[in-house]
């Protein structure tokens, strides 16, 4: 069965290089584009717009490389909080140094990094070290002074004046982040002071993929969106603003809206003109809805992207990393699209391997998981938990080996493999965890690869789950998540823990 293509990378490229160039023609060829959501690898993008490149935006700026650079935001209190970019499993810090290493890998300038909202955070000041230390300019700004009540003083050498400008020679500037509330939009305006106050006549605009602007509010794709940002509280409206305007509806969300008219005014008092953005969606050049063929395909992904979402929070939630308000809204919008998480056709198929292993009396310590994989022709692989190794790490096994036509019989790791694994998990590193876990799996499988042809065989269909549907009964220990990661499935679990233990080695 081939992959669902319900976006055109083509037709939203051409229709999104032509509305960023146009804007820049507004401003005397200068404007700051603050690029929102992810710059490189928007896996949230193609799980909603089936088809979606995840790389199309760099794709885009490498159309506009001899017009535009870069300028990278982080906030300190990231640093200092280590968050975590879930999709990567790395922090924020470490993804923004793994964006300058794939931005320059694509030839495009990073012209230099801000740590905004600094307040002398330690981790920040070490991050600063380490950028500097590798000929990579950095500048802390403080949060601004005055803001957001006084805007004399915003808008004055106090305020957006005490921060440390950045010269740029492009008539395009993209100022992006690793994620969230990382300060680009404070950025883009002290560089707006700066430039005027230098007789620069730059512009400001917004590039955001979501919510789109163009589809209706309870569209199931913008309803993904608030889903995906259900933790910052996020939600979706008809821009009040743009519909008083123009009396057109325009779907935005509460922070744009929100921040509107005190932007606004800053932006008026920076040039001492009145602004000709008349709402938040004037201010945005999102065209990703031109790019969407499939409207029925992307709603049924959409919707599945809200179940995903839901079952993750419910899993941070039991971590302690989310809070009960974040499970319950994004239940609510799961409710919304009248669907639960058995909609997901791999979470009944886990649940009953995991009962199937409980039944034989199959499990490890009385403890009993199952996990499911869905293949691209709708086929369902399931694995269970044994002594010997994880259910993902049996999943696995059983997904390649259907997928190179072996007999589900055949050993892919003989077991004098793993019984040598057990024995030094157990006897030399002295752990608790003896069964093997899916990292630990992969790595006896390419060994096992040089003897064996199945192995060889199988190792080979391991590019094949890339994208694919996976469900686990339980929250992955860290070599389970891991494996899964970087095979580049679609992880969701229920969430339970693995027996009682909470440390567990």
């Amino acid at each position: 069965m081939a992959p669902c293509i319900a976006f055109d990378n083509d037709r939203y490229l051409a229709e999104q290089s032509a509305a960023i160039l146009d804007r820049v023609t507004r401003f005397e060829n200068k404007l700051y584009l603050e690029f929102g959501g992810k710059l490189l690898f928007d896996y949230h993008a193609a799980r909603v717009l089936p088809g979606f490149d995840p790389n199309v935006k760099i794709r885009l700026l490498q159309q506009l490389r001899d017009k535009s650079e870069v300028l990278l935001c982080i906030s300190a209190g990231d640093i200092e909080r280590k968050k975590i970019r879930a999709d990567f499993g790395i922090t924020y810090d470490a993804d923004s140094l793994k964006l300058i290493d794939d931005l320059r890998a694509r030839g495009i300038s990073v012209t230099g990094v801000i740590v905004t909202r600094f307040d002398g955070q330690p981790s920040a000041l070490l991050f600063r070290n380490k950028l500097e230390r590798r000929n990579v300019r950095v500048v802390m700004h403080r949060s601004t002074k005055g803001y957001p009540v006084d805007i004399d003083t915003v808008v004055s050498d106090e305020g957006y004046g005490a921060n440390e400008y950045i010269p740029t020679t492009q008539p395009i500037v993209v100022v992006t982040g690793p994620g969230p509330l990382s300060g680009k939009l404070a950025t883009c305006l002290s560089q707006l002071y700066h430039d005027w106050r230098r007789g620069v006549h730059a512009g400001y605009a917004k590039f955001e993929t979501f919510p789109i602007w163009s589809l209706p509010l309870k569209h199931p794709v913008n309803i993904a969106y608030e889903a995906a940002t259900a933790d910052i509280k996020d939600f979706n409206l008809i821009d009040p603003f743009h519909l008083e305007a123009y009396n057109q509806r325009a779907v935005n969300y509460n922070r744009d809206v929100e921040a509107f008219p005190l932007l606004r005014r800053i932006i008026e008092k920076i040039t001492g003109n009145p602004s000709f953005y008349m709402s938040p969606t004037d201010m945005g050049v999102n065209r990703a809805g031109y790019g969407i063929v499939d409207d029925a395909a992307v709603q049924a992904a959409a919707t599945q992207e809200v179940i995903r979402r839901y079952l993750r929070y419910a899993c941070e939630y039991a971590l302690g990393v989310a809070d009960k308000e974040t499970v319950q809204r994004a239940e609510l919008l799961m409710k919304e699209l009248g669907v639960a998480p058995e909609d997901r056709r791999t979470v009944g198929a886990a649940r009953e391997a995991a009962r199937e292993a409980e039944a034989r009396g199959k499990g490890n310590d009385g403890v009993y998981c199952g996990a499911a994989l869905e293949l691209s022709d709708g086929t369902m692989i399931t694995g269970k938990n044994s002594p010997e190794m994880h259910s993902s790490a049996a999943l696995i096994l059983n997904a390649v080996k259907h997928l190179a036509g072996l007999p589900p019989s055949i050993h892919l790791l003989p077991p004098a493999i793993i019984a040598s694994l057990s024995h030094f998990k157990r006897d030399v590193l002295q752990g608790t965890m003896l069964s093997l876990d899916l990292e630990e799996t992969l790595i006896a499988l390419s060994f096992s690869a040089t003897s064996n042809p199945a192995a060889s065989l199988a190792i080979e269909q391991l590019k094949a789950l890339r994208g694919r549907e996976v469900h686990l009964t339980h929250i992955p220990p860290p070599g389970d998540e891991g494996g899964l990661r970087k095979l580049g499935v679609n992880l969701t679990s229920d969430p339970q823990f693995v027996g009682n233990l909470l440390f567990q080695h």
